[in-house]
């Protein structure tokens, strides 16, 4: 079992990537590895490969970056292609609640060692992978950017920062490659700090969704900002206690961002002008798996932080009250008010 930055030109790619889960991550990392010249083979769900076969690949960024590619050039596949071979480099991309059963059907018929690096949400999913398909090397990483669907084929990042990965052999060589797409890729000799450094900010997605609010405008809403402030802080308590300090991934640390979500309208704006540099697009993933009647990944965000209290012999109820809103059979948008309501604030 193994567990384990944007320039003028790229080297040749080290051979062919395999996107198993082409949704917004996978369909945007992917075009722009393809547009930087990779051949990029995309596994998905039949709604997103028809849109992709009518209407090509659009990648899009808030800085007004641009990538597309007709339908023509795309390789598209319903399940892991045998005849691919061995692909240098698998990007990991499906919901967490789907990686057992991805990891399996790439250990099907992949062959042993091939470098999997996963690009999902959550702390876990390498080694959930790992227990799944312990034949395939699995690389856990980290995307710290919004990137919504706008539209059939087009996928847009509206917020800013690196992609992460565990420092390996197997991924020094795509660093050029990466570059040149205007993927920042920084690798981290211990991945685990800067896991939960994101998680705390995904903290927001359950948030996002159940609020109603696109992000921008969700995150100008102080009653919205209040719940996200006491989930940080239940991680944070949780964290402490596990002997774990997270990156910081803002302009604040980690321990001050709740007391700036907490603040009135009027402050929260003055002193996050970094984090409100969001395009009017942006929103979470999770809001889009609650509209489309999909299942969330709420367990693996605010359920990962009451497992790591659970170990400690502490409580989060609050993330629990999240994992409960969400888990029902078909969760609806409460609003902020209720929202905050609901959790005690």
């Amino acid at each position: 079992m193994n567990l384990a930055a944007p320039g003028p030109e790229a080297a040749a790619p080290p051979g062919p990537v395999l996107v198993m889960g082409a949704g917004s991550v996978g369909c945007f990392v992917g075009g722009r590895l393809l547009a930087a010249g990779a051949e990029v083979h995309f596994v998905g769900r039949p709604r997103v490969l028809q849109a992709l076969r009518a209407h090509g690949l659009t990648a899009t960024d808030l800085e007004g970056g641009r990538s597309q590619a007709a339908a023509a050039g795309l390789h598209l596949h319903e399940g892991v292609p045998a005849s691919l071979g061995a692909p240098p480099l698998v990007l990991l991309c499906v919901k967490s609640g789907g990686t057992a059963a991805a990891a399996a059907q790439l250990a099907a018929v992949l062959p042993a060692g091939t470098p999997v690096l996963s690009l999902q949400n959550g702390v876990a999913n390498a080694e959930v992978a790992a227990a799944a398909a312990p034949s395939l090397t699995w690389l856990p990483g980290m995307v710290p950017y919004n990137i919504a669907e706008l539209a059939p084929g087009h996928f847009h990042r509206g917020t800013t920062g690196a992609l992460a990965a565990v420092d390996h052999p197997a991924l020094r060589p795509w660093s050029p490659l990466f570059q040149a797409a205007g993927l920042r890729l920084k690798l981290h000799a211990d991945l685990r700090p800067v896991q939960w450094g994101k998680l705390l900010i995904n903290l927001n997605n359950p948030v996002n969704a159940l609020s109603g609010l696109p992000l921008r405008a969700q995150l100008l809403n102080r009653d919205c900002r209040r719940v996200w402030a006491a989930l940080q802080l239940e991680a944070l308590a949780a964290l402490r206690a596990a002997g774990i300090t997270p990156a910081q991934m803002t302009a604040l640390p980690p321990q001050r961002l709740p007391l700036m979500l907490k603040q009135p309208n009027w402050l929260f704006t003055r002193l996050a002008a970094r984090m409100l540099r969001i395009d009017d697009k942006a929103r979470s993933s999770m809001a889009d798996d609650l509209a489309l009647g999909r299942p969330t990944e709420v367990d693996a965000i605010c359920g990962a932080v009451v497992r790591l209290a659970q170990a400690h012999g502490l409580k989060a109820p609050r993330c629990a009250k999240m994992v409960e809103l969400l888990s029902v059979a078909k969760p609806e948008a409460l609003g902020p008010r209720a929202l905050r309501q609901q959790l005690g604030l």
